[in-house]
């Protein structure tokens, strides 16, 4: 008669020790588990399961003295019996006590269970068909892989949801950057952008050490909030679909509230403003749109299938708008107006972005006309509908 001991040698018994006890009767998987699988997943959930790196080097030399890599399933005795000067050479010359006290970890986390023979040696003696061993006991690695590979579910779940989250900051706060310099440019009046870019400025800081998830979040709800202001700020007048006609489309953009942000002041009046608001801008002293051609083409792309051969300055923008103005219906008087009041690059964007909403605008031209006199006012930049562009794609 064989009988398993439960308590160590010269070791003091606790509760855990004897709730430990239980895996070693626990029903082990049918086909059995592959050890340095079951290795891996504890790798992942090791926070989860209490253990350290250490403790982890110290089961994979434990694992290493059992021949059989699937254990259960083809291996009656799951017990190995390494000395402890075995174990660390394995370990590439760790201390004997360090190594004590990490096994002495495995144990107190319920992972092996101790097998300690009368004099508390290591070994095993064999009787015919039968043996005794003295040892660690690898049962309850076997019996709680189910709780292992669970654990390393959900760790890599949180993982990939903590990165999901840093990248989705990492994002917003170039965004935010990258609004706030446009904006400083174009709607120098707006005065959040400095506080938009000392918030980019600190998100990068803090993008530079591991943050807690509560910290990403808080940041994510703080650069979302600036980012929802400051696209209200740059709202555009391509979210309407104006009428067939220019009465229609005239009472289809009032707006009473003289101040909201799409009544933008274009460049041609702040020209005109220094010396003599009444005075009529020379179109040779315009200057180019306040806002980069690269970020115009990236949100503008039906204008490529047009261009073939790509698009790399205002001139080309200018003459790639004149190839599509036909076939949008614009007349060549609407054309002309357009590039009087606004000039040709920019009357060269608005078209283009229009053709991005072509099937959404009812009458091209007269839509046309109709922001023709808004720039004719003094109360049209094109910088706000490339933003409502942005900001349609990115919903």
């Amino acid at each position: 008669m064989t009988y398993v001991p439960i308590t160590p040698f010269r070791r003091t018994v606790n509760a855990a020790c004897l709730a430990h006890q239980q895996y070693a009767a626990a029903d082990l998987p049918p086909q059995g588990v592959n050890k340095y699988e079951i290795l891996r997943e504890l790798t992942v959930a090791r926070k989860q399961m209490g253990i350290t790196d250490r403790e982890l080097a110290v089961l994979q030399a434990l694992l290493s003295f059992h021949p059989n890599t699937v254990l259960g399933g083809n291996a009656d005795v799951l017990l190995v019996y390494p000395s402890n000067a075995a174990i660390c050479e394995r370990l590439n010359g760790m201390p004997c006590s360090t190594m004590r006290r990490h096994l002495a970890g495995l144990v107190d986390t319920g992972l092996i269970l101790r097998r300690d023979s009368p004099n508390g040696k290591r070994f095993v003696r064999r009787h015919g068909g039968d043996q005794q061993a003295f040892g660690f006991d690898l049962t309850p690695l076997l019996a709680r892989q189910p709780e292992i590979c669970a654990a390393a579910e959900q760790t890599r779940a949180a993982e990939h949801s903590y990165q999901r989250l840093r990248r989705a900051v990492s994002l917003m706060r170039r965004d935010l950057a990258g609004l706030a310099q446009f904006g400083q440019q174009t709607r120098a009046e707006a005065p959040v952008w400095a506080q938009f870019l000392d918030l980019a400025a600190s998100t990068a800081r803090a993008l530079r050490r591991t943050l807690a998830t509560a910290e990403l979040t808080a940041l994510e709800s703080r650069l979302g909030a600036a980012l929802d202001q400051a696209r209200d700020i740059f709202e555009g007048n391509l979210t309407v679909n104006p009428g067939t006609n220019d009465v229609h489309i005239e009472q289809h953009h009032q707006n009473s509230n003289k101040e909201a942000y799409d009544l933008e002041p274009c460049l041609e009046k702040a020209m005109a403003e220094p010396d003599d608001p009444d005075r009529t801008v020379n179109p040779d002293e315009r200057k180019l749109p306040n806002i980069p051609i690269g970020m115009v083409l990236s949100v503008c792309t039906e204008i490529h299938t047009y261009v073939p051969d790509g698009i790399r300055h205002w001139h080309q923008l200018v003459r790639a708008a004149e190839t599509v103005r036909p076939m949008m219906g614009i007349s060549v008087s609407a054309w002309n107006d357009a590039i009087v009041a606004m000039g040709a690059e920019e009357a060269a964007v608005v078209v283009i972005a229009m053709l991005e909403r072509f099937n959404d605008i009812q009458s091209p031209g007269g839509y046309l006309r109709h922001l023709t006199r808004k720039a004719e006012d003094g109360a049209f930049s094109c910088g706000p509908m490339i933003m409502a562009l942005m900001r349609r794609e990115a919903a």
